[in-house]
């Protein structure tokens, strides 16, 4: 089953975080974790990809020095992922887990694992996001990272130099992106939905052109053999993430292009910019109109997404 039809739509909009509405939120808390599968990568180096295809995609380093997780996915899938991590490092706790944002698909298992044990790192934001949080599942103190950073964190463990980078304004204001050196192996976080329409959280300070630059930084990082893991989509490649580069400046274009003509944003959706977009990334959370309302928000400083 594909990525694009593997999502669903409850899970797809939990992927939003706060502008959840409780209805949809309460329907994925009622998902048994066992309709979840996990499906594991191993990418060599002791690194594995994980996914479930409901929620961000998962990196996981083992070794002697213990495991370094990035993000731990929805609160309803810990035992799912917990049950994959002693699957392939004999461990149910994570030394450490890096989140690389706020929002509940990547940080959502947060509290369970540090109850087991675990040492959340975030970037100062994420912990000021989740602590400011109504939603339920943010509710315990557990959620909340211990270790908080600015511009970048650093771990040598296990053979390998692990460097998080903040990237500023993107997908949020507290996004990383994390590289196993040694390894080659870039983590986005949603800073790349890999051939999908990305969600650009305009209300948790995320920004069109922040989110371009924050790929950009990651073509930076990336080599030609790098093999990057999005928050959202298969592993990929940097030909991959130049082609959701390309897409999102032509997309962001054509629609300034029209404010700036005086449009407005039913004139805009009117005019179908990203007409022949649509088949390529459309997907069940951001659909081709709601990317298009995303860019029209951002160029005219609105500060959410779509409707």
């Amino acid at each position: 089953m594909s990525f694009r039809l593997a999502i669903t739509s409850v899970a797809a909009l939990l992927a939003a975080g706060s502008v959840v509405p409780r209805a949809a939120e309460a329907s994925v808390r009622m998902r048994q974790s066992e309709d979840v599968q996990v499906e594991t990568t191993d990418m060599g180096d002791g690194i594995f990809m994980m996914s479930t295809g409901i929620a961000g995609n998962l990196a996981v380093l083992a070794g002697d020095d213990g495991v370094v997780m990035v993000d731990d996915q929805l609160p309803n899938t810990t035992a799912v992922i917990e049950g994959a991590v002693v699957a392939v490092t004999g461990t149910n706790a994570p030394r450490f887990i890096v989140n690389t944002h706020w929002h509940g698909d990547h940080t959502g298992g947060n509290a369970h694992f540090a109850e087991l044990g675990s040492t959340i790192a975030a970037h100062h934001n994420i912990r000021r996001r989740l602590a400011d949080a109504d939603d339920e599942w943010a509710q315990s103190p557990a959620t909340l990272p211990i270790i908080t950073f600015g511009e970048d964190l650093t771990f040598h463990m296990n053979g390998q130099t692990v460097e998080v980078t903040h990237v500023p304004t993107a997908h949020t204001d507290g996004d990383a992106l994390v590289y196993f050196r040694e390894a080659d192996v870039l983590h986005m976080g949603d800073v790349m939905f890999s051939g999908l329409f990305p969600f650009i959280d305009l209300s948790a300070g995320g920004t069109v052109d922040g989110y371009i630059a924050a790929m950009e930084r990651g073509m930076e990082i990336a080599g030609e053999e790098t093999r990057i893991i999005p928050g959202h989509g298969p592993l990929s490649t940097r030909a991959d993430l130049q082609a959701s580069i390309d897409m999102l400046r032509e997309a962001a274009f054509r629609v300034r292009t029209l404010v700036e003509g005086g449009a407005d944003l039913e004139a805009v959706r009117a005019a179908e910019p990203l007409a022949d977009l649509h088949d390529d990334w459309n997907w069940g959370f951001i659909t081709t109109d709601r990317m298009v309302q995303t860019l029209y928000n951002d160029a005219v400083g609105n500060a959410f997404a779509y409707e």
